[in-house]
């Protein structure tokens, strides 16, 4: 029985904006067409009629087109789209046969973060945009549209959803990665081509909109508005959830699998790096680090304090810190008044008059140093103090660390301000290296004993500090200690419902149920062969099939049209589809604007008052449901000839049209009768203007991306990823297809290739199949999903995050 919140759950899934058939709100449309104002002159772009009659549509037709938004423009187009969720691109177009064109592009430098694309060479339906992991992704949905026929498209997304819509009838819904519209300054926007180059649209296009919105496509069909789910609806959703449990449970299978895989691999030998401070050191290399000795060893830096020997100096010298050194070295003295002074040592004295005179130390010898005019100070008399290094008097309390003249405090060191100057002092944590304490080491809390955590803990020393982490098995009582726990009685277990929970020492363990699969953590039923096209198996040997689907393994597509599910109306003919169906109409009928599912919009073409018909001279033309007849008036014999582009043609008489000549007609019997000229590439007399494979000139030639490399009909290349062919003098780009990830966690795309690879190390993964019962232990003790990120306790710079139980941190360089 469905429960409240789920009947709640579904209402306002179907019952958003209720009213969107009454209009838009402007400030959520993006009317493309009117923000290019493509009405003024754009080469290669001409205002034709559009759909309906006296509509405004525009025809896209030579190569060398430059339709791209102003970039003020572009800025308040993108400022209505960045950091959407949901959004909806609609257009009314009209496509050449074959021609493979981009609709519309937004896109930064090489990176789409939204482009529609429609391929009449492989009848595809692209969806480039950009992942939030800032991954490129390409959506391809099977359907033609360059038919040179009028269509009403529209592409919904909403969050991971997508949905679309051809002509008012859903032909594809899926779930995707989700896109990111964190769409960057300086992003350029095209109509009609990804760039000056490539991917042009040639057809006709009116109506091209980007509405803010969810169902956005209900302001292009209100018709398809409604307020409650239908059966078919709610049996959709149900479908979906039960595919998403089998994504989930198969990941779990392959995680199983890959564990065992990487027990397999402990006995391998790799060498591992080192990263300190930004740098990348190799195994046993060594280097010095301030007052330190580093080493790398198997991952690992390893650090030891230097010890410094005391220098042996000759008379004129004294020991002394030098900038950028650790231990002390010789330094040239002077002796003044006496006193010892080391090399750069400042004294003030005065003269019988009373004036200040400054010297320095400079090779074995005072040096008079010039002063400068003294500020004039702001405290009274009283609180001025004398400093025997300067000539200038200071007010009590003077910042000295602020002013510059304190010591390099340089390694987990602080200024700290004195009377009459100032020194270095070590942070909380940390005890000195050197005997001025400018350079500072971390004091191993857990090592020295100087912790507090007590029982089920273990202590973890961190940099000035130090943490208690629980036992495996245990939880937390406080910072410093933690208590057992039986996770299968609490019901705090990672167990399936349908696994076996057993309580362990410091722990639990999962065993799936009888005629289950899994790891424990998530079990599946157990099917005889996979469930395809989306069907879950839900009980063992039980699969759950999608809608548009049937069979033991949902492995037939219910054929709609042939099975008597749908009744198209006399109009129209059913068109199946890949779990799919819709209506088209028949040759001699045409869509009134309606769009109405079953067809029942369609109406009949009256060929005799629109002149589209081939009666001769001496018949008439009736007009009859879906097409026309040529008769003969009452009383008189038809010779059977044509009438046709306003000649006349003898019956039995062929020629070539005058405005194309790669097609052929002939008059047969009062009717014309016109077809593609049949290409003979082997044949002299071959036209090659209307067979441009059989051309090896450069008419069928195409240009690469960079308009420097020209390739011939047929050849193929591959460009940033993507499989692109020259077809009769047009490019068509598609996503190169890579070989599916068998068993496979952890992938990585290496540089310079395009198709992920397996890896083991999770922290050098590019992409996680998550899996949402792995859980990691932050340094706090706080349990964080797979997939979650956080800043690592007191040091800022570090980010982490959980990666199916895996905690991989790294320093952020623009933080430091």
């Amino acid at each position: 029985m469905m429960g409240p919140f789920k009947l709640y759950f579904l209402y306002s899934t179907f019952a958003i904006f209720p009213a969107l058939g009454f209009g838009v709100d402007p400030a959520l449309r993006i009317n493309v067409f009117d923000e290019l104002k493509l009405g003024e002159s754009y080469a290669g772009v001409f205002q034709v009629q559009g759909f309906h009659n006296e509509s405004r549509a525009f025809l896209f037709q030579d190569s060398w087109r430059n339709v791209r938004v102003k970039e003020d423009v572009a800025e308040v187009m993108l400022q209505k789209l960045r950091d959407k969720t949901e959004f909806t691109v609609l257009a009314t177009l009209k496509q050449e046969r074959l021609n493979s064109g981009v609709l519309l592009s937004i896109h930064y430098a090489e990176h789409r973060y939204l482009e529609l694309e429609s391929s009449g060479q492989r009848n595809e339906i692209r969806l480039h945009y950009r992942t939030r992991d800032q991954r490129q992704h390409t959506e391809g949905f099977p359907y033609s549209l360059a038919d040179d026929r009028w269509h009403k498209l529209s592409v919904a997304v909403s969050v991971s959803h997508v949905v679309l819509h051809v002509d008012c009838n859903r032909i594809y819904e899926r779930v995707i990665e989700n896109p990111s519209m964190d769409i960057p300054s300086d992003t350029t926007i095209w109509l009609g081509q990804r760039n000056q180059a490539h991917g042009y649209f040639k057809g006709i296009m009116q109506d091209v909109q980007l509405v803010v919105m969810p169902q956005g496509y209900i302001s292009q069909c209100p018709d398809l508005n409604r307020t409650c789910p239908t059966c078919n609806d709610f049996h959709g959703l149900v479908q979906k959830i039960m595919e998403l449990q089998d994504v989930l449970a198969k990941t779990s299978s392959k995680l199983s699998r890959a564990e065992e895989k990487m027990q397999g691999l402990d006995g391998c030998y790799c060498e591992r790096s080192c990263s300190m401070n930004g740098e990348l050191y190799r195994e046993d290399e060594r280097w010095t680090d301030g007052c330190r000795n580093c080493s790398c060893y198997n991952g690992t830096v390893q650090c030891e304090t230097i010890s410094c020997p005391p220098p042996q100096c000759p008379p004129d010298s004294a020991p002394a810190y030098v900038p950028g050194t650790c231990c002390k070295e010789c330094q040239p003295v002077c002796l003044f008044r006496g006193r010892v002074y080391v090399e750069g040592d400042l004294k003030s004295v005065r003269d019988s008059s009373g004036n200040c005179l400054l010297f320095e130390c400079q090779k074995h010898s005072m040096q008079r140093v010039e002063n400068a005019p003294c500020p004039e100070l702001t405290c009274p008399e009283s609180e001025h103090i004398t400093l025997t290094d300067r000539c200038c008097k200071v007010c009590r309390g003077h910042h000295f660390c602020v002013e510059g003249h304190s010591p390099s405090c340089v390694e987990n060191s602080e200024c700290v301000n004195l009377e009459a100057g100032s020194c270095c002092s070590c942070k909380d944590g940390y005890r000195a290296l050197r005997d001025d304490s400018a350079y500072c080491g971390d004091i191993d809390e857990c090592a020295e004993g100087k912790h507090y955590c007590r029982e089920n803990t273990m202590c973890v020393n961190t940099p000035g500090s130090f943490m208690c982490i629980c036992h495996t098995g245990y939880i937390r009582i406080d910072d410093y200690s933690c208590t057992e726990r039986d996770e299968c009685t609490t019901g705090l277990h990672s167990c399936d419902e349908n696994a076996i929970c057993f309580n362990t020492v410091g722990g639990h363990s999962c065993s799936c149920k009888p005629g289950y699969v899994g790891n424990g953590t998530v079990c599946r039923a157990l099917c005889d062969g996979l469930c395809q096209n989306g069907g879950s198996c839900v009980n063992p040997d039980t699969c759950i099939c999608q809608q548009g689907f049937t069979g033991k393994r949902c492995e037939t597509d219910i054929d709609e049209c042939t099975d008597g599910f749908v009744e198209c109306d006399s109009r129209a003919i059913c068109v199946n589809l890949p779990g799919w169906y819709h209506c088209e109409c028949r040759d001699g009928y045409h869509d009134n604007g309606m769009f109405s599912a079953n067809g029942e919009s369609c109406e009949d073409i009256d060929e005799c008052a629109t002149e589209r018909h081939s009666c001769a001279n001496d018949t008439v033309c009736f007009n009859v449901d879906g097409g026309y007849d040529c008769r003969c008036p009452h009383g008189k014999n038809c010779t059977g000839d044509c009438n046709h582009d306003n000649k006349h043609k003898h019956n039995g008489q062929i020629w070539v049209l005058d405005n194309d000549r790669c097609s052929v007609c002939s008059c047969q019997s009062g009717l014309v009768m016109c077809r593609r000229m049949v290409c003979d590439c082997e044949s002299t007399t071959a036209d090659l203007f209307c067979c441009p494979e059989c051309n090896p000139g450069l008419s069928s030639q195409c240009l690469h991306q960079n308009r420097l490399i020209t390739y011939s009909s047929g050849d193929t290349w591959v460009e940033n990823c993507q499989q692109c062919q020259c077809m009769s003098g047009e490019v068509d780009c598609w996503p190169m297809s890579c070989p599916p990830v068998v068993d496979c966690e952890f992938t990585q795309v290496p540089e310079g290739q395009c198709c992920p690879h397996c890896i083991t190390d999770p922290c050098q993964a590019d992409t996680v199949r998550n899996d949402i019962t792995k859980t990691c232990v932050d340094e706090n003790g706080l349990t964080r999903f797979s997939g979650a990120a956080w800043t690592k306790h007191r040091t800022e710079c570090t980010l982490c995050q959980c990666k199916n139980g895996h905690v991989c941190c790294s320093v952020d360089p623009l933080c430091l």
